[in-house]
């Protein structure tokens, strides 16, 4: 049984998907602690109807990053609950290297395009005003530059003539909730593998 640790923002829908696969026995794993930078965020609610430690840690001054004295803190906190993965769900802050120093390659986000097409805020709007025929999500080891981490897995998602950035977003967090329960499945297992910029499923 692995532990990981879940960072989050938001209400939290990709943490309760985890969350019920971990329960159900679909990932070998158990959610050790949920951190999030926002106060009352919905993730944390979730968490605590679940009996799930969790708590707020006030991010610092910046807005889309964590002060280094902040991280290192995050940090301390995951260890001392003997987490062995990070998992972001909607967790809106950028980690840099204080962080990711001490979890290195043990940091996994989902992002909703095809990376590396459409980084950054609302990827589905952005993909939708594009034009492209497709959109997506991709689960990637993360780095210090945003959404540019080792890819593990992507899924596709066709963009229909009358799709509006609500439907379209819907369906991509569909693939988003399976895509990372597979990729926490497969980093249990053992079999993901970061050779340079590439990820190798064993």
């Amino acid at each position: 049984m692995k532990r990981i640790g879940i960072l989050g923002s938001g209400k939290g829908s990709n943490f309760a998907i985890i969350a019920e696969a971990a329960q159900t026995k679909t990932i070998p794993v158990e959610i050790a602690l949920v951190l999030s930078d926002v106060p009352g965020a919905g993730i944390l609610a979730l968490a605590e109807r679940r009996g799930i430690p969790c708590r707020f840690v006030a991010p610092g001054k910046f807005r889309t990053k964590l002060e280094p004295e902040v991280e290192l803190e995050y940090a301390r906190q995951l260890k001392e609950a003997g987490v062995e993965l990070i998992i972001l769900a909607g967790f809106m802050r950028i980690l840099k290297a204080p962080f990711l120093s001490a979890f290195e390659n043990r940091v996994m986000n989902i992002h909703p395009s095809l990376l590396p097409a459409f980084p950054g805020l609302e990827a589905w709007k952005q993909a939708l005003e594009y034009g492209a025929r497709y959109a997506g999500c991709t689960v990637h080891f993360v780095t210090p530059e945003m959404d540019a981490g080792p890819i593990i897995q992507q899924a596709t998602v066709p963009i229909l003539p009358d799709d509006t950035p609500e439907t379209l977003h819907a369906r991509i967090q569909q693939e988003e909730h399976r895509l990372y329960v597979e990729a926490i499945r497969l980093w249990c297992e053992g079999r993901l593998r970061i050779e340079g910029r590439r990820v190798r499923i064993l």
